[in-house]
């Protein structure tokens, strides 16, 4: 069930006014009511993977239970490391099994062996990468006495599987959800009028930012090799904002939904394409990933705490990894090893937590360097991404080469497709609403929020009546 599609449509009216209406008078009942509405979001894209959901929820449950009760550091290991072991092992099974024995069958064959690996035909269970971390920060949590653990099995399901976040985020922390869920939610009008702005500018970045950049970002690198400088350098960018609008659009439409319902996510995006470095860049790009591997990966590494090395190797550790996170390519590791790359010289200089600020433009020198510093910081993040989008790594490497090397910058057209001028103006449209709008978290909310709602809407409707596409990208990860 997509959040772009009529049968959400339907369906999540029919749990709002259940949740407020009939499933109100206790906590219980709220919980027990979302709980069932998941299950039967998730069952409507593979009925058969929800028992693989219901199983990783009960394991986290039972074995966060048991460290806490454990009266041993070494039983409290024992379950942890059963925790971590089932939900890497499920993830690496239908996640990256197969990657790996294609990867070593290669290995081989390079070295004069002939190799036919058994490859799995299963496909990847949606949202496996999102829930496994939801029970991975919670076990780790417990284990290292951050929270207790939750006894209530229904509370502790609704945090694993709670249908806005369920299948592309945002990752979720105990210490956040799991205290908002255990306690009665009461209706808030402002609350739930803010959710319904986010949730229609979550579609503006879909239906009209994302899925049409996205027929032209997918013509141009479908074709490369027969388009000129400045059509790949507008597939890139196109990408890019195809990406943003896709995902940043998803995460707007679940924390609007969530809203509606009185519980509030983590924000996942907070506009990431005004930065002025590369690590302003991934304090505002997909926050709560970023912030996941720094908080269970990075500093449990040693952090920047360290010598030289210590920050050299962790900084590649984490990049690499959330490349890795990301899909079984090596496309997606050579997306991660270059941003590592361009975190590397700010890290070593200290000034990797510079520009924390908000951004003020005061239209002097400095704001030059400002503005210079953004564009900069979005062009290589541009070409970073042509690695993510790329089907192989030497089809990156092809792209970009012919970038340099073609060096005509004359507008093409793309068979089937509206001419680039009026992609271009949308795409700049839309950066300076973003501008305008970059204090906010509900774009759509203040003065004349009702005629903004009405416009968006319509703009929805327009696009989407051309839209060949539904799916998000992320539901893939």
């Amino acid at each position: 069930m997509f959040f772009n599609s009529i049968a959400f449509a339907i369906f999540l009216p029919i749990v709002f006014f259940l949740y407020w209406f009939v499933f109100n008078k206790t906590k219980s009942s709220q919980n027990a009511l979302l709980i069932i509405a998941s299950y039967y979001f998730y069952s409507c894209w593979d009925w058969r993977f929800l028992f693989l959901l219901v199983f990783s929820t009960f394991l986290d449950y039972y074995t966060g239970i048991q460290i806490e009760k454990g009266k041993s550091e070494k039983s409290q290991k024992f379950w942890f490391w059963l925790s971590i072991g089932a939900n890497l092992g499920f993830l690496g099974v239908f996640k990256y099994y197969n990657f790996f024995a294609a990867s070593f069958a290669e290995l081989f064959s390079g070295l004069g062996f002939k190799v036919s690996p058994i490859l799995l035909d299963v496909i990847l269970p949606v949202g496996i990468s999102f829930y496994t971390f939801h029970g991975l920060s919670y076990v780790i949590d417990i284990y290292y006495k951050r929270i207790k653990a939750e006894y209530n099995f229904i509370d502790y399901s609704l945090f694993v599987s709670y249908f806005p976040l369920l299948v592309a985020g945002p990752i979720e922390r105990a210490t956040h959800l799991l205290p908002q869920v255990k306690v009665k939610r009461d209706f808030d009008f402002e609350k739930a009028k803010e959710g319904v702005c986010q949730i229609v500018w979550g579609l503006v970045k879909k239906v009209v930012i994302a899925d049409t950049c996205a027929a032209y970002a997918n013509a141009v690198f479908d074709h490369y090799p027969s388009m000129n400088s400045f059509s790949l350098i507008l597939g890139a960018i196109y990408f890019a904002f195809q990406i943003y609008g896709d995902f940043s659009g998803y995460s707007d439409i679940a924390l609007g939904t969530s809203k509606l319902f009185g519980l509030d996510l983590l924000r996942n995006f907070n506009y990431p394409y005004f930065s002025r470095d590369i690590a302003e860049f991934w304090r505002r790009w997909h926050i709560s990933l970023s912030s996941w591997f720094r908080d269970y990966l990075y500093i449990p590494l040693g952090g920047s705490k360290g010598g030289l090395w210590m920050k050299i190797r962790n900084t590649f550790i984490i990049f690499v990894v959330s490349g890795f996170w990301h899909g079984a390519n090596w496309t997606y590791i050579v997306w991660g090893f270059i941003n590592a790359v361009y975190f590397l010289p700010l890290l070593l200089s200290n000034k990797n937590r510079n520009n924390m600020d908000t951004i003020v433009l005061k239209w002097n020198f400095d704001s030059i360097k400002v503005i210079f510093s953004i564009l900069t910081t979005f062009s290589i993040t541009c070409i970073a991404w042509v690695f993510f989008r790329a089907k192989t790594i030497t089809d990156a490497v092809l792209y970009l080469k012919r970038i340099v090397l073609d060096r005509d910058f004359s507008f093409q057209y793309l068979d089937n497709e509206r001419y680039n001028y009026e992609l271009i103006l949308l795409v700049l449209l839309f950066t300076v609403v973003e501008w305008n709008n970059r204090a906010k978290v509900e774009p759509l909310s203040g003065k004349k929020s009702m005629l903004k709602i009405a416009l968006a809407i319509a703009a929805i409707i327009a696009f989407g009546t051309f839209s060949d596409y539904k799916e998000f990208i992320y539901f893939q990860f």
